[in-house]
Formats: structure tokens, C-alpha cells, sequence
């Protein structure tokens, strides 16, 4: 017991709600099934496909049941991929489905035995039971409320938005009631729709989900205004403010200068680092240290192995075995930002080495050229 609740707390998961349903339910041998769901959009980049799936690797090694839901009628309510439902159902099956589950093998889950569930076709097989449930979850919501919960979208709260895409919000938890899911998974950035599901589940649905939350990845390409706005807000206790901020300066896919794909050249991917912020002796809010915390050392420890940086002036070698000493070097300055980006790019290089290979040379080829005659033409 204690090693499923170690796997499942430990990063990238930076909150369960609650820690004690949880371990209320493992301790009863209820089986725990899980679900994340996915927007299909752009490309698949670090944050969606190397922290989410291991995360969901996690997961399988605590013997839970993990589903990858593609959530496409979901993204065509907000617009993705120019709105036309048939591209977001081809890139669904194709593209995406195929970065997740290759980026879920190169973290060291098993493709094999995760379940993945096409939206449409679930809510075509589940018929008026979802009908039901999406109503059964809307009569528990104010607009007001609803209108707060948008961000899960990725849209600002206040924003203006079409009557179609205030149903986005209880489709998202009928989602997972209708899946019966007892362990909803998604990254902070969809807490608001998780804590709805908390409140309504035993009173509609007649039991209580448990909802973790994954570690979103900064973007390569935030600035020196955006990262102090976003610590005087955490240092203020403002976690509204500092959410919505993070939300906002997250690694995406709709913005390319702010994400590594899984799929990206070496040269695209040192290229990519050598621009991205990482201003020296700054810890807090630094996206290449995000990277080797979040990406790079988890690897390297299921491997066992360290991390080294080469000095660029002097050539001498360091090897560090855990993050923490990679920074406390850079917080002492110990460790120049070049140095630190240069040794990441190695590192991302070798690791997506086999999803590289799988779209550009492999059986992911047609499918990744498909993706990008979509995104030529939108």
C-alpha cells in the first residue's frame, strides 16, 4: 500500500485531493481506474507527452487501470485545429494518439496496457445514459460558477465565450462519471473542473472521485515581467493570480517558441534551449531547470545514472546525483546557464531518440507529415 501511495504522490504530482480518499480506497482494495483527457491540437511537446505520460507510468507501476481519453468533441467546442471535426478526429487517431503512447514508452510505461477511448465514439456507444449524466451535472452548477471554470480551457476567466464552449465545463466532469472513474488525472490547470466532480459525485453519481494534479511546464519563453508578476502573486498568497499566470505562460503547443516537441531534431532542440530564459543564479521560475527537474532527472535515476554538465571554458566534467545539488550550484552560480542548457540539450536528445525515430523514420512518419500539412494550411 504504501508504495502505490509513494508512486502516486511522488512528481511531477503536486496535489491530490485527497490524500486521504485515496489511501481510504487502496486500503479498501477498491480498484482504482484512471483517466486523463486530451485536447487535440498542435504538436505533442515535453510537458504533454513526457511529464503527463509518466506520470501515467506511474500509475501502471501502482497497478492502476489508465485510460488516455481524446477528448475531440471537446477540442472542436474550442476551436482547435481550425474547428473542423473531422481533422481533430483524424489527428486524434493518428498524430496524437501516436506521440502519447511512444512518448509513454520512452519514459518507461507500457503502451500495450493503457486504454485509449475516442470521445465521439464513447459518447455514441454510451447514447442518452451521457446525455443524462451531463444534465445531472449541470443542474448542480450555477452560470457564475461555470464562467469561473473556463480556464480549463485555457481561456481567461472573464473572457468572452460562445454558448457552446459554457457546456465544455460539465461535459468535462459527465466525462468522468460516464467513464466510472474514481482517479481523475489532469495538470493544475484543470483543478476547477476536478473539484466540481469532488462536490457533485455523492450526491448525483453516489461516490467521490480522487483528483491528482500533475506539474505544468513552464514555456521556454517567458520574461523577466511575467516571472516577477508571477512570484510577487505566490509570495502574496494570491493563488488565483498565480494559476491564471501559469496557465498563461505554460510550455504549449500553440505557441512553438515556448515548447520542445517530442518529435524535434537535435538541432531543434539545442537550438530551442540555447534561446530559452534562464537567467543566472535564479532558481524560482526557471523553465530549463523545470526540464532537468521534471524531465531529464527521473529519467536518468530509472536508468541509474547522473547528471553531468562540461564546463564550456574549462572542459572539466561535474556530475551531480540529484537536482537539488544542480541547484543549489546554479543558485551559488556555480553552474553558468550555457553550461546547464548545453547539457540538457544532450540529454533531451538521447531521450526522445526513439520517438524522434518512430515519426521520422519509423511507422509515425505519415502521420507527423500529415500533422504538419494541417498545420501549413490552417
Amino acid at each position: 500500500m504504501d508504495e502505490k501511495i509513494r508512486l502516486i504522490m511522488r512528481e511531477p504530482t503536486e496535489e491530490v485531493l485527497t490524500p486521504e480518499l485515496l489511501k481510504e480506497y487502496i486500503e479498501q482494495g477498491v480498484p482504482l481506474k484512471h483517466y486523463i483527457g486530451f485536447e487535440i491540437s498542435g504538436f505533442v511537446h515535453l510537458g504533454t507527452g513526457i511529464v503527463t505520460m509518466r506520470k501515467v507510468a506511474d500509475l501502471q507501476r501502482a497497478g492502476v487501470k489508465t485510460t488516455l481519453f481524446l477528448a475531440d468533441y471537446h477540442s472542436w467546442i474550442n476551436k482547435k485545429l481550425g474547428g473542423d471535426l473531422d481533422t481533430i478526429k483524424r489527428v486524434a487517431l493518428g498524430y496524437f494518439k501516436e506521440a502519447l503512447l511512444q512518448s509513454l514508452k520512452a519514459v518507461g510505461g507500457d503502451p500495450e496496457s493503457v486504454e485509449v477511448i475516442l470521445a465521439s465514439e464513447f459518447f455514441e456507444k454510451l447514447g442518452i445514459k451521457y446525455f443524462e449524466n451531463f444534465l445531472r451535472v449541470s443542474n448542480r452548477l450555477t452560470l457564475a460558477r461555470v464562467k469561473r471554470s473556463i480556464t480549463i480551457m485555457g481561456r481567461k476567466e472573464g473572457e468572452s465565450v460562445n454558448f457552446g464552449q459554457l457546456v465544455y465545463v460539465p461535459m468535462q466532469v459527465a466525462d468522468i462519471f460516464s467513464l466510472g472513474v474514481n482517479l481523475a488525472h489532469g495538470g493544475m490547470d484543470q483543478r476547477k473542473a476536478h473539484v466540481i466532480a469532488i462536490e457533485v459525485g455523492p450526491k448525483e453519481f453516489g461516490y467521490k472521485p480522487v483528483a491528482l494534479h500533475h506539474h505544468l511546464l513552464l514555456g521556454l519563453h517567458i520574461d523577466e515581467e511575467t516571472r516577477e508578476k508571477l512570484l510577487k502573486a505566490k509570495r502574496e498568497g494570491d493563488r488565483e493570480a498565480f494559476e491564471e499566470g501559469i496557465v498563461e505562460i505554460k510550455m504549449s503547443k500553440s505557441v512553438p517558441q515556448s515548447a520542445i516537441f517530442v518529435h524535434d531534431s537535435p538541432e531543434e532542440i539545442k537550438r530551442k534551449l540555447k534561446r530559452a530564459y534562464c537567467p543566472i543564479g535564479e532558481v524560482e521560475m526557471n523553465p530549463v531547470l523545470e526540464i532537468v527537474k521534471y524531465v531529464v532527472f527521473p529519467w536518468l535515476e530509472d536508468l541509474g545514472r547522473s547528471f553531468e554538465v562540461v564546463n564550456k571554458k574549462t572542459g572539466e566534467r561535474k556530475e551531480y546525483k540529484s537536482y537539488q545539488e544542480v541547484e543549489r550550484d546554479f543558485a551559488a552560480k556555480a553552474l553558468h546557464p550555457l553550461d546547464l542548457k548545453l547539457a540538457v540539450a544532450e540529454y533531451l536528445v538521447e531521450m526522445l531518440k526513439p520517438v524522434r525515430e518512430y515519426f521520422v523514420e519509423g511507422p509515425g512518419k505519415k502521420y507527423l507529415e500529415e500533422m504538419k500539412e494541417i498545420q501549413i494550411t490552417r
